[in-house]
């Protein structure tokens, strides 16, 4: 098997080994050169699946890296403590003792549990001593319209209350309507609100109407100072594609060649399937190298996911597939 040695647990948090992205003054002139060809960018990404092959000991080892990267999540109405605590057991074995035995892997753990402000206190609770972060959405999440001063105070509620990590929602009209500054102005008020804890901007991609959107939004949002940006909430009728995640993932390229400084990227809703996993990780490594699939740099929103990966897992490792329902995520 190639090499899946992880890294300590505190470097699940991100920006422990790396310097955190400060952010830099808005440069609207370098926001009005930020383009992105879509014509290109589907025919590069039509292209990845069939251009990136893994299989056997390497494809496990590729999905056992991507369970390092999963943000286990569960943002539902009617979520109890009791749901989260599950949740949580998960996020400590994400997969069967006897699986993770065989591959040589213990001690695997997913890289974040993501919840509501309500539910970070059993969050908390149930991961102490794991060293897994707990995230919280936040500002209004999914849609970011409360007042803008209940935005900022959700957030500083939330660390208060034992979040590692911020995943905020920026306001959509503000992309819409080319108010850069109002943009820019927002997200460093946020990252202000969340102190030590990092922050990861959801642009809500499919909401932005284009992929020159996509590529200014993002730019803004690491100009502010985001450690992370991420395409979606999940609640979007369209959430993470390979369009769009190239467009951001050539944007923080740039950003890292303008600035020295690496922001994380975080695909989120629709990925549930191992192998879009794979291509997942696979264009990653294409565009940024192996330094950005680590869980400080990248993570994946999901919650089925790891449910799949786990049913792969078992098969490499008995050569029998077992029912889906056998693998729920908590």
């Amino acid at each position: 098997m190639t090499d899946t040695t992880l890294a300590p647990v505190s470097h699940l948090l991100p920006q422990v080994a790396e310097p955190r992205n400060p952010g830099m003054a808005l440069d609207l002139d370098l926001v009005m050169r930020c383009t992105a060809n879509r014509s290109a960018i589907e025919r590069r990404v039509a292209a990845l699946p069939g251009r990136r092959s893994v299989k056997k000991d390497h494809q496990a080892a590729w999905l056992a890296r991507a369970i390092t990267c999963i943000d286990l999540t569960t943002l539902a109405g009617d979520d109890t403590p009791g749901r989260v605590a599950r949740l949580c057991a998960k996020a400590r074995q994400p997969v069967r003792a006897d699986l993770l035995e065989a591959l040589e892997l213990p001690g695997l753990t997913v890289g974040a549990v993501c919840v509501y402000h309500d539910m970070i206190s059993p969050a908390v609770s149930s991961l102490k001593g794991s060293g897994i972060p707990v995230a919280a959405v936040s500002t209004g999440f999914p849609a970011g319209l409360s007042p803008f001063h209940l935005r900022v105070a959700e957030i500083e509620e939330s660390v208060k209350a034992g979040a590692h990590e911020i995943d905020i929602v920026i306001s959509r009209r503000k992309v819409l309507t080319g108010d850069w500054q109002g943009l820019y102005d927002e997200m460093r008020a946020f990252r202000a609100a969340c102190g030590e804890a990092h922050v990861k901007a959801i642009l809500a991609t499919g909401e932005l109407g284009t992929l020159q959107n996509v590529a200014k939004a993002s730019m803004v949002c690491m100009m502010a100072g985001a450690d992370f940006i991420k395409t979606s909430t999940g609640k979007e009728s369209v959430n993470a594609t390979l369009p769009v995640s190239l467009t951001m993932i050539r944007a923080i390229r740039d950003y890292h060649q303008l600035t020295g400084y690496r922001v994380g990227y975080k695909p989120a809703g629709g990925i549930s399937k191992a192998k879009d996993a794979l291509v997942y990780l696979s264009l990653m490594k294409d565009e940024l190298g192996d330094r950005w699939l680590r869980p400080d740099l990248f993570r994946f929103g999901a919650s089925s996911l790891l449910g799949d990966i786990e049913r792969q897992l078992e098969h490499h490792v008995t050569g029998a597939y077992s029912a889906g329902w056998r693998h729920a995520s908590g």
